[in-house]
Order: structure tokens, then sequence, then C-alpha cells
């Protein structure tokens, strides 16, 4: 209802969220009427929104975020609600005149493939056309994927960023295959990312939020917690919250407003870290950053026992060049803290919980 978003508004400016970056208060599924007005343009559901959107829109502006809104580009929605298909013009124009700043396109219910592609195509230039700035979330490669290898080159002249694997679940299992997914296909994926242009592992359609970061819920541990945001931080990922921020606890707060962390997911540079080793149960990841430094990830798989040390050689990072010929470290996560200078040809032995990453920044 509006009242939920109204209410998360609230606590976004009043909580400090507004102000380490999370801007976006995001509706998905499920907002809509069961049918469009007699003019064919969408219109919310009377009963959860009776305000209707602009007003919400005006609200969340009020309070210095921005709102984000949901559809799809085939005939329905995943749930069933009316769809863009054949109306792409006048849903685009619908929603700048709300105020709307963010719309999740989604990819169910659409007959062909081509119709798919024609879909994504025709929503983009419909959003510029407005000559509103609308952020456009696409679901098109996830769609594609089970037929055919996306054209990523494509599909980032059309969208600002675009959806690669299933929906996120509150538990480490999902994590742990999102992460396994991006490994085995960088090769494809890194290279497109970059500033107007991101790869997001996943988002999900569940009547409440985009779903990205499930911290702050039930299903993750604290370590499992910790990697999210780490990994997240790395994959340059769009930091979408799933979770009540009213009752979030102080310590799922700190790390979603890690300063340091967010700093590394938002660094200018704007390329995507990708995995560099992975030895038994350890995983090392990189992510170039500007200023010739580099964020570290050192990821342990293993789901049992104590902590273990992964121990490797400085000349890893960078092919060579981020400590050559030496390079001051510091812990980001699990815990802030300087780690000193080390020599080029050093080696590196950090600690790390099962299902934890530390996170370091070189």
């Amino acid at each position: 209802s509006e009242r939920l978003f109204v209410e998360m508004a609230d606590v976004m400016a009043a909580e400090g969220w507004r102000d380490v970056g999370y801007e976006f208060v995001c509706i998905d599924d499920c907002w809509m009427a069961p049918t469009r007005d007699e003019h064919g343009r969408l219109q919310a559901d009377p009963k959860r929104f009776p305000s209707g959107i602009r007003k919400l829109a005006d609200y969340v502006h009020s309070k210095g975020l921005k709102l984000g809104i949901y559809s799809d580009v085939g005939n329905k929605t995943c749930a069933g609600f009316p769809g863009s298909y054949n109306h792409y013009d006048l849903d685009a124009q619908t929603f700048a005149s709300w105020g709307v700043d963010l719309l999740k396109f989604d990819g169910c219910n659409s007959d062909t493939l081509e119709l798919l592609a024609e879909g994504y195509r025709r929503m983009s230039l419909a959003l510029n056309k407005t000559g509103r700035s609308i952020v456009y979330s696409c679901e098109w490669p996830f769609y594609l994927r089970p037929v055919q290898q996306p054209n990523y080159t494509e599909i980032k002249q059309y969208c600002n960023h675009w959806r690669n694997f299933f929906d996120v679940y509150d538990s480490w299992r999902s994590i742990k295959s999102i992460l396994d997914w991006t490994a085995l296909h960088q090769d494809s994926i890194v290279k497109i990312a970059g500033p107007g242009g991101w790869n997001d592992p996943d988002m999900a359609s569940i009547c409440v939020f985009l779903s990205q970061l499930v911290i702050g819920n039930f299903g993750l541990s604290w370590d499992q917690a910790v990697t999210q945001m780490a990994m997240w931080a790395i994959m340059a990922a769009p930091l979408f919250m799933s979770n009540d921020l009213r009752h979030i606890s102080p310590e799922a707060k700190w790390l979603l407003q890690n300063k340091e962390v967010i700093a590394i997911n938002q660094d200018p540079l704007g390329k995507q870290g990708y995995q560099i080793t992975k030895d038994k149960n350890f995983e090392l990841w990189e992510r170039p950053l500007s200023g010739q430094a580099y964020a570290v990830a050192v990821l342990n798989q293993q789901e049992i026992g104590g902590p273990q040390n992964f121990t490797f050689s400085l000349t890893f990072l960078g092919n060579g060049l981020a400590c050559n010929p030496a390079c001051s470290i510091r812990q980001v996560l699990p815990v802030s803290r300087d780690w000193g200078v080390y020599s080029w040809v050093s080696s590196l032995s950090v600690e790390v919980n099962p299902t934890g990453t530390v996170l370091l920044k070189v």
C-alpha cells in the first residue's frame, strides 16, 4: 500500500539511508488496478494506492528521494496485471507524468524472443522521448539465456542495468548460486559493465521492493551477510535493499550503511570485479578502482568448521601491478582496520570464517 512506501521513505530520510546513497524507493509488481482506465492508461489499485502514484512520487521527492515503479514488456506482468505490450509510448508518458524516476521492466508473458527484444528497445526509446530522466532496469538477458547468448553490447545501448540470474532469496544457497554463476560467466559479462550500464546479479518481483540485498532479514548468518555486501561491491552491482527498514537490526544497518563498502561499490572508474583464482574452498576476487587501487575479496565457501587461513602472493593482484613496488592494505570487512605497507613480493595470509568474506582495499 502507499502507506508502506510513505513510511519507508520517512525512514530512509530520517535514519541516514539517503545520506549514504540509497536514493530510490521502488514499487514492484502488484501495484496496478486489474484493468487500464477508459483512456487506456495504467492506473494504481484504488484501495491500496488511493492517492495515486503522482501524489506518492511528490511525497517521495519531498524527502529528497526518487520513486521507482514496475511494468512488463509482455501482455501481462508476472503476477497477471496489465503489461505494456502495444502501450510502450503511452506507459512511458504516464510514468513521466507521474514523476517516476526508475522503471523496472520485467519480461513475463512475451510471445516470442523477437517481441521481447523489440519491446525492450521500444520502451527505452519511449522513455527517452518523454524528456524525463528515468533509470531503465531491464530483465532482457535473463529471459534470453535459456535459448540464446545475450548480446550485451546491444542491451547496454538500451538499458541502464540488466538482470542476469534467478530471483535472489533470503538464503545462503541463493547467494552462493549467484556468485558461482557470475564467476562461471565472467568472461562474457564483466567487460560490458561500466558507467551507464551494469550487470544486476538478481532481481525479484515480490510485490514490495526490487530485491537485491537481503541483508537485514532472517535467512543469512552474519558472515553470509558480510559476504553478500562485500561481493555485491566487488561485482559493481546496483544496491537495492529488500528488507523492512522500520525493523532492521543495528548490525545490519551498520553493514548496509558502511561508507567504505559503498564507496567501493560506487567507484567512479566503474569496472566490475572478477574471480582471479579458486583454491579448494577459497575464492580470490579483485576489482580495479580509481586511483590505481584495488578492492580484493577473500571468500571462504566452506560451510562447516571454524575460521581458516588463505595465503596468496600479492603478485596475483592487478596482473602483478597492484603492489608494485609496494602497497598499503586496509581491511574494510568484516571489521575496519589498517594492515600496513607490503612489498610487491610479499605474501598475505587472511583468516576467513566459514561462508564469510574478508574485503580489503589495496
